[in-house]
């Protein structure tokens, strides 16, 4: 019962839990409409279908050295020009960005003339640029760099990441490829189950000129639901000039560190390295022990004698049949018809287990079973030492680093003049839209507000029409932790069914109640029957008087009355009369009664 009641007890606080998260996401959306204001109070009236509302071009005030919205279809494709180059270092046929890409309006937009830059093509290079409007350099200022993506439908295996160009003399778009040189590479990649979340610039060595690759570390966060729920996601990179740097999703943080620290391989090299041209010494001994050279095989010992001997105390079977073979032909095998003696040879009947054998304690030759040998002892090695001439694990000596340098502003890297998307993917409808590069945090907030915010109400709003299931998955998606809860709460009524239906001992027998009465004495129903006929009996037997009149119906002032009437020495006789009529009664129901069944009772004669 305990065990009842913490299941019970479980399962009540999973659908509470769960209640919360659904009342709280139900709260977020209404916080959000109200905060946009585009949601009018409502009625008590019956509910009208949700109308989705149009897209307003957004207006931006403050620092932007890029914004792209994508407002006006004509002006975009003038400003993003396709590539025409090949890539590298891959065949002729798969070499072209011949990947398609489309100014529309995606399907199922949650804003009604909201256009976007789309991938239409599945298993092709795509690579498509536009200029800034004027290039970023890093000075003193963050770099804030955003967009939007949406994978319609859900991704497979390919990259929606942007590079942020380097800027260089006559940059032409039109032969934007692999190779072209960028600052940073940041956005969301995946094939297969690996996930990856990107965030990587080239920092160039101040001493050799050298471009190196700086890999920033790996979110510890769950990003399936990005590539999965075929919504908005807002993507955010920050980086400021104190070498911070900080990626958000949907305005939160879900990466962050430092240029020097947090990044492979880290920026600045060693001071000291190891010297590439040490070498071990010849007569460098790493062996720490060493075979005893002053020890020597003892005289008696006799490495010929084998590990295994054939047991010498051991006495063959009775009954064994040394002449008999382990396998006979088979009597019951026939020669088949079409068998050619010249061609096939002589034919031979198929072995089979030979019957005699399986009476027998064995057939053939017997031997003993083997045992150790107890002279074994193997071939002689001298005990080991400890090495007098041991001088450690050898390793070569550390040098200054000839190639150190210390960089204490990575931050400020190669200028960026263009936006590129440089992709393979093996699905298409990946939507890009409203790119933004700034230097001020207040823009990329105001911005995001007129844009992806909007979008995400409308979404979620639409997710939330599609019912309680819809809800709790979102909701699980944003707290993976949920998951667990739903199986505890799902699991729980069957645990409890099962624990009540089909206990251990399995299904209740009738003789196991019965038994379990014994053992505790509870009256049966059989018990409780004869106990109200003995209980009903007595009470007839007291009733009865002399001569076996019947008595008990005699109302109680007949009693009394009677009572008055009688004296003492009547009463006296009156008791011995019933004493003897109850004990003729008694013998009388003894003879007709049985074990298994209920005693009768005497029918009360009438006065």
């Amino acid at each position: 019962m305990k065990l009842l009641r913490s299941l019970l007890l479980v399962t009540l606080l999973g659908l509470l839990l769960i209640q919360l998260v659904h009342c709280e996401e139900a709260v977020e959306d209404e916080d959000e409409e109200d905060d946009d204001g585009t949601v009018e109070e409502e009625d008590d009236t019956t509910e009208e279908p949700r109308e989705k509302p149009h897209y307003k071009k957004p207006e931006l005030k403050g620092s932007q050295f890029f914004v792209e919205p994508f407002d006006n279809k004509a002006d975009s494709m003038k400003r993003w020009v396709p590539s025409q180059a090949k890539k590298g270092g891959v065949e002729e046929d798969l070499a072209k960005y011949d990947g398609k890409w489309s100014f529309e309006e995606p399907k199922e937009s949650p804003l009604i003339g909201d256009l976007g830059l789309i991938l239409t093509s599945r298993a092709k290079h795509h690579a498509i640029s536009a200029h800034l409007n004027k290039p970023f350099v890093f000075r003193d200022k963050p770099l804030i760099a955003q967009y939007e993506v949406r994978f319609q439908n859900g991704m497979d295996c390919g990259g929606a990441y942007v590079k942020l160009l380097s800027q260089q003399q006559n940059l032409d778009l039109k032969a934007f490829h692999d190779k072209t040189p960028y600052t940073i590479m940041f956005g969301p990649d995946k094939c297969g189950l690996d996930h990856k979340l990107h965030f990587i610039f080239r920092h160039k060595n101040p001493k050799t000129g050298e471009v190196e690759e700086k890999h920033a570390k790996k979110p510890s966060g769950n990003l399936d639901s990005y590539f999965t729920d075929k919504k908005t996601h807002l993507f955010t990179l920050v980086v400021n000039p104190d070498n911070s740097f900080e990626f958000l999703i949907d305005n939160t943080v879900v990466n962050q560190g430092s240029l020097l620290e947090d990044v492979s391989p880290p920026v600045n090299p060693p001071k000291e390295i190891e010297d590439p041209n040490d070498k071990k010494p010849a007569d460098w001994d790493e062996r720490e022990k060493i075979p005893d050279p002053d020890a020597s095989k003892p005289d008696d010992w006799d490495e010929s004698e084998p590990e295994m001997i054939p047991d010498p105390d051991g006495v063959k079977p009775d009954g064994w049949l040394d002449d008999e073979p382990l396998l006979v032909p088979d009597p019951a095998a026939d020669k088949p018809e079409d068998w050619d003696d010249d061609m096939d040879g002589e034919w031979e009947a198929p072995l089979v287990d030979n019957p005699k054998c399986k009476e027998a304690a064995g057939c053939g030759d017997w031997h003993p079973e083997n045992i150790k040998n107890p002279n074994h002892k193997g071939k002689w090695s001298a005990p080991m030492i400890d090495n007098p001439s041991y001088k450690g694990i050898w390793k070569p000596q550390v040098i200054p680093n000839p190639n150190y340098f210390e960089d204490v502003q990575p931050f400020k890297m190669t200028p960026i003049s263009a936006v590129g998307l440089e992709l393979w993917s093996m699905s298409d409808g990946i939507v890009f839209d409203n790119f933004l590069i700034t230097d001020d945090r207040l823009v990329a907030e105001q911005y995001a507000e007129q844009t992806w915010v909007l979008k995400n109400i409308e979404e979620k709003a639409s997710s939330s029409s599609g019912g309680f299931w819809t809800t709790l998955k979102s909701a699980a998606d944003d707290r993976p932790w949920l998951w667990a809860v739903y199986v505890v709460v799902l699991l729980m009524p069957i645990v409890l069914l099962s624990i009540c239906l089909c206990p251990k001992s399995g299904p209740v027998k009738p003789e196991d109640i019965d038994a379990q009465r014994k053992k505790t004495d509870e009256p049966s129903p059989d018990d409780e029957e004869e106990k109200e006929d003995t209980t009903e009996s007595s009470g007839d037997k007291k009733s009865v008087g002399p001569g076996g009149d019947n008595k008990g119906k005699t109302s109680k002032s007949d009693l009394n009355a009677a009572a008055d009437e009688e004296d003492d020495g009547d009463d006296d006789d009156d008791e011995d009369a019933d004493e003897e009529g109850e004990s003729d009664e008694v013998k009388e129901e003894n003879k007709s009664s049985s074990p298994k069944k209920s005693p009768r009772r005497r029918k009360a004669r009438k006065e």
